[in-house]
């Protein structure tokens, strides 16, 4: 059971605090919304790094109106060229709007990711898969067909802890996944552990850190090509996990996912 690995690319400006949550977003952003942070920048320059010394796959989740900032499409574009066939792109929404936060709105959800999936193909070419991350993991059993209709495969939305079921939409996260096999959409829900969140912000938050650590500690290596077809294979066990780059400019910019499964180069695999 391999890990697949996948990393956000949320800017500051894209928090829940500034953007896109009915009632959490009441802080306007008081940074420039047309540059990448300078925390952005030294992340990414952090997981560029690490990307280097490791031979797994890695999936990006690209919130598409960061294409708008020349800064980060040239950054994509080279990383992809220096990591070709182990670097791929989805979709993580065209801004950072917490969907079933707000209620059913299939109209709204079809006329975004008809923006983010062109906007994304179009900058990614080939290592575009068709994978969707709800930005938030705010997920709703009526997005499952609208997300079928625009060509996806496979969901990585789901975090199956009581702890955030009100992300849901009102529903079960057994009501999204099921939504989400009727509608012919693989869900890659994410890893927990005694049914607490061990992903993204659970990482570095005490005492879910504790665990999340040791979790990710266990993880199996990472996988070390990443198509459409092995991510949509129901019958594929993956260990889903995932994090952001805003993440690798923490500790200076010395931060690194704590893996310790065969993921490092010339690591001996017997």
């Amino acid at each position: 059971m391999p890990t697949w690995l996948s990393i956000d690319t949320d800017d500051l400006r894209h928090l829940p605090v500034h953007q896109g949550h009915p009632t959490r977003s009441r802080v306007p952003f008081a940074g420039a919304m047309s540059e990448l942070s300078s925390t952005f920048v030294e992340g990414w320059e952090g997981f560029v790094q690490w990307m280097g010394r490791h031979d797994g796959a890695v999936t990006l989740f690209v919130i598409s109106d960061m294409l708008d900032i020349e800064g980060f499409r040239l950054r994509l574009g080279e990383a992809l060229l220096a990591f070709s066939g182990r670097l791929t792109v989805g979709c993580h929404g065209h801004t950072h709007r917490s969907w079933s936060a707000w209620g059913e709105d299939s109209e709204g959800f079809s006329s975004m990711l008809s923006t983010s999936t062109s906007a994304l193909k179009k900058a990614a070419g080939d290592a575009f898969l068709p994978v969707f991350r709800a930005p938030n993991g705010y997920i709703a059993p009526w997005m499952a067909p609208v997300l079928a209709a625009h060509g996806y495969r496979i969901d990585s939305s789901v975090n199956p802890s009581l702890l955030v079921r009100r992300k849901a939409g009102g529903a079960r996260w057994s009501d999204v996944t099921a939504a989400m096999r009727e509608a012919n959409v693989t869900e890659r829900a994410w890893l927990t552990r005694f049914g607490l969140p061990v992903n993204g912000p659970a990482l570095f938050r005490f005492p879910l850190s504790l665990l999340a650590r040791r979790a990710w500690a266990k993880a199996p290596p990472l996988l070390t090509s990443m198509d459409e077809p092995s991510l949509a294979d129901v019958d594929m066990e993956l260990t889903t996990l995932y994090c952001h780059v805003l993440d690798f400019a923490r500790q200076g910019g010395t931060w690194t996912p704590p893996l310790t499964g065969r993921t490092i180069k010339g690591d001996d695999p017997t």
